[in-house]
């Protein structure tokens, strides 16, 4: 064979992994934007209704800072376990885009608001991982282009609203951790506050960084970036893409360009937009007309003391506390607002287990099927509680609970007072019980045969009925004992 052949054959055999970095950009949730007084309120507005000379880049306007934007990406820093340095500004990055009406964005280059942080995913396998945060920063975004036949259109509402941006460290080798690191990052800004990170509202977005190397390498391969993924569906697809298009150029021999590249998401591929500029290209320089952030120690402090409990701690506490599955832990801790119903539920019922069985069931089933966040639930979580708490009392059963449930949520009713104005609480007179059992098995020669010759599964049949006779009321603990005895006996 010849070396040329030989060598082809060992490339096309090697084993590479992934090396992988993510810039996360999300909209601060604040009323104004980032430098003006425009609202930040932007979703489905009428084009360029929400601008200013301002964050138009009209000559002589000068920028002003929103506090607040500083504040909420502090927590949103905080959280993620970054430094706070006392000393932070703004800089210019320079670059042309349409889009971009000063001809530069501000952001922030060397010094930023924080640094040097981490995160913790777990996998599905319940292993966990850290994930290096290079940096959570301050920055503006550019405004909103619209291809058309005829041209294109531009948007400028989006233009000058706050934006942090959160740098990973290249520290993902699997599409799994890349997603599961971006749905931490989502989870944690909702949590503090920081965003509500709605990408249907377009609030939140990717830059997927992913070069090859072979296993065993440290050394790490050039790299694509693939910009402005809109979904956890389309980061995931462009990662599998990405991976097989560079792995088919190494394994030809080939050589991987650093470029960036646009994702497609009808054709679910990756295109080549331009080559990948260095920070040099973008001519940062101190921003002249912001002075420097300062933020004091007492400050900082104050904004950790203001942090709620973060996902994974909450999910942590669920299963030490609570003794909840780890999948129902973090299916609960998701949301803030789910987490802080389901507390209410488990208050109010006393039963955290069967609380969130009914959060994450009946009450989760309901709200999917109407297309409904547990924000617009009808239902409050005192009165899911209460129902809960009557079933584990064995005031109700389990079946009257749910045949009741929709009429419970569609009115918010107290469902104390409804069983006790229906009469629906479990049958206690143990005489009339009996009866009805009797009369079951009289009606059932063939279900009692079966039962007497073995079939213990039998039985189910003689306390299903017993239960329709009763529509339910009858404890169906008691039912299976009445019958059993009456059986042997």
């Amino acid at each position: 064979m010849h070396t040329d052949q030989l060598n082809t054959y060992t490339l096309k055999k090697m084993d590479y992994e992934a090396v992988v970095g993510l810039e996360i950009h999300c909209r601060i949730k604040t009323q104004t934007k980032l430098f003006c007084r425009c609202s930040n309120d932007i979703f489905n507005a009428e084009p360029n209704t929400h601008v200013c000379p301002i964050c138009m880049g009209f000559p002589g306007m000068l920028p002003l800072m929103n506090e607040e934007a500083i504040f909420r990406g502090v927590k949103g820093a905080l959280a993620l376990g970054c430094d706070i340095p006392e000393f932070s500004k703004m800089d210019r990055k320079s670059y042309f885009y349409p889009d971009l009406p000063m001809g530069y964005q501000i952001s922030q280059y060397d010094l930023p608001v924080s640094e040097k942080g981490k995160i913790t995913i777990t996998r599905e396998d319940g292993s966990t991982k850290d994930i290096g945060v290079t940096r959570l920063h301050l920055e503006n975004d550019a405004g909103k282009l619209t291809h058309t036949a005829g041209g294109s259109l531009v948007d400028y509402n989006r233009s000058g609203t706050p934006l942090v941006e959160i740098v990973s460290e290249p520290d993902m080798r699997t599409q799994e951790e890349v997603s599961l690191y971006a749905r931490q990052i989502q989870k944690i800004m909702r949590y503090v506050g920081c965003s509500d990170a709605d990408m249907e509202k377009g609030q939140m977005r990717f830059d997927l960084n992913i070069s090859l190397r072979p296993k065993g390498q440290t050394e790490f391969g050039t790299r694509a970036e693939v910009k402005n993924l809109n979904s956890f569906r389309s980061l995931e697809k462009a990662f599998d893409y990405e991976f097989k298009r560079q792995k088919e150029i190494l394994e030809s021999g080939g050589t991987i360009v650093q470029e960036t590249r646009g994702w497609d998401d009808n054709k679910e591929i990756t295109v080549s937009q331009r080559s990948k500029e260095e920070a040099a290209d973008y001519r940062y320089f101190p921003e002249p007309d912001i002075p420097p952030l300062i933020l004091t120690r007492e400050m900082v402090e104050k904004l950790r003391s203001e942090l709620p409990e973060l996902p994974h701690v909450k999910a942590e506490r669920y299963q030490s506390e609570y003794k909840l599955s780890a999948q129902m832990a973090n299916d609960l801790s998701s949301d803030a607002d789910l987490a802080a119903y389901f507390e209410g539920v488990a208050k109010t019922s006393g039963e955290p287990k069967k609380a969130a069985n009914w959060v994450l069931s009946e009450l989760g089933g309901l709200l999917k099927a109407q297309s409904l966040s547990i924000t617009d639930s009808k239902l409050s979580a005192e009165n899911l509680g209460k129902l809960v708490k009557l079933i584990e009392a064995g005031t109700i059963t389990g079946k009257i609970a749910k045949d009741i449930f929709e009429e419970v949520y569609e009115g918010n009713l107290d469902p104390e007072a409804l069983v006790e104005e229906r009469g629906l609480k479990v049958m206690e007179d143990t005489g009339a019980l009996e009866k009805i059992c009797q009369e079951v098995i009289d009606r059932n020669p063939q279900i009692v045969a079966d039962f007497k010759g073995g079939k213990e599964k039998a039985i189910g049949g003689l306390v299903g009925q017993v239960m329709g006779a009763t529509k339910g009321s009858a404890n169906p603990k008691s039912v299976n004992e009445i019958l059993r005895k009456l059986l042997i006996n």
